[in-house]
């Protein structure tokens, strides 16, 4: 089954956790704070089968549990 990720950037403090872990789906913005690379933070485009550990280590280890997975598509990212 497809997971989907997004990143919180209200709660982010951009510590860069997330993008050490799984540098093919986090970046850091000019903002500083993480977000998905795959579709813009949108988290609707589904996790590679491939990075889905990493994603899921990065979400046990953000410090403010900005990361975020899901099994459906984000409709909205409040």
């Amino acid at each position: 089954m497809a997971k989907y990720v997004w990143v919180n950037q209200d709660t982010c403090i951009g510590c860069g956790t997330c993008e050490g872990i799984a540098p093919d789906i986090f970046g850091l913005d000019e903002e500083g704070l993480a977000f998905v690379t795959l579709d813009n933070n949108q988290g609707i485009v589904p996790i590679p089968d491939d990075k889905l550990e990493d994603v899921q280590e990065a979400m046990e280890d953000c410090p403010t549990e900005s990361v975020k997975v899901a099994e459906q598509p984000y409709e909205e990212n409040a």
